[in-house]
């Protein structure tokens, strides 16, 4: 793949690299400095004229920090003469902002991708978008991955004869009910209300779950309230065993401990879309690498090949 060129930014080089050692391509290094004024200056330390550029950079805390090391790279990218610039973000964090429902409010969803397209993205790879209208916010080609399968083979390793897939809310119902048919289980729901960024409800439990081993999915954790709510309403139905999944794993403010410490979860697993603390040894978490994935639609991008295709048999 001599006339690919993939750098990253420093959210998580980690992934960037296991996505390089999938491809077969180097990654190459890029130099972020500093002025006395605080200003970031980005430097591609590779050539790009007329090659296919991959940027890799989740938009993970310091998200403003990672945001603008995307903007300038995009941009050096541009000034080199690159023929296309693909930015790989297989976490969009700004994607929760996504509608206006509070007077004066901003919606940093479109802003961000308009800012994106502006900086010189031609086209975006991202994953497991946290409301799917996000994606129409982009005015350049979006391929929009899931790591459902990843986390199913995870799953399969049991037994799941009395397992219920529960989403947290309905806005999850979708992706919670395609994955329960990637199981064969059944589907619930939490009927969840939001009143501030860590203060949710959720009033009841719409399915079955009662004596059953409950798998919890959402796209994303990061305070682990609502999952928390959510082990509330299953503890009062007599579930048997729950599980927790998600994509975006950032269990920010010591979220991580306090799922760990609930009694009833016997498992959390994530993948490495976002990077991960250091975990205790006695740890309940299970980390899946979406790399292969990530690679394997960078390479179909590159070809010309169908990105969908990867998921037809799901």
């Amino acid at each position: 793949m001599r006339d690919i060129t993939v750098f990253s930014g420093s959210a998580h080089p980690e992934l960037a690299a296991e996505i390089c050692s999938h491809l077969g391509t180097p990654l190459h290094p890029v130099r972020i400095k500093r002025f006395a004024n605080d200003c970031l200056e980005v430097q591609l330390q590779a050539n790009c004229r007329e090659r296919d550029v991959f940027l890799i950079q989740p938009l993970v805390p310091p998200v403003q920090e990672n945001l603008v090391e995307l903007l300038l790279m995009l941009d050096a990218a541009r000034g080199a003469s690159a023929a296309r610039t693909t930015v790989v973000m297989p976490h969009f964090s700004y994607a929760r902002s996504d509608k206006k429902d509070a007077p004066r409010i901003s919606i940093g969803a479109r802003l961000v991708a308009d800012i994106l397209a502006t900086a010189g993205a031609d086209r975006v790879l991202t994953m497991t978008l946290h409301s799917p209208q996000v994606h129409g916010f982009f005015s350049v080609p979006v391929d929009h991955l899931h790591a459902l399968r990843e986390l199913a083979a995870h799953f399969r390793r049991y037994d799941l004869s009395n397992t219920v897939v529960v989403s947290p809310d309905l806005g999850n119902a979708k992706e919670a009910a395609a994955f329960a048919r990637l199981l064969g289980t059944e589907v619930a729901m939490g009927a969840k209300q939001r009143f501030s960024d860590d203060r949710v409800t959720i009033g009841s439990v719409i399915g079955d779950v009662a004596g059953k081993d409950v798998i919890v999915l959402d796209d994303e954790i990061a305070k682990g309230t609502t999952v928390i709510e959510l082990l509330e309403r299953l503890r009062e139905r007599g579930v048997r065993s729950v599980r927790i999944a998600c994509t975006h794993g950032v269990f920010a403010a010591g979220a991580l401990d306090r799922l760990g410490e609930q009694p009833d979860v016997e498992e959390i697993v994530c993948t490495n879309t976002v990077p991960l603390p250091d975990l205790k040894p006695d740890t309940k978490l299970h980390v899946l690498s979406i790399a292969p994935v990530l690679a394997e639609a960078m390479r179909r991008i590159h070809d010309g090949e169908s990105v969908s295709a990867l998921f037809d048999a799901s």
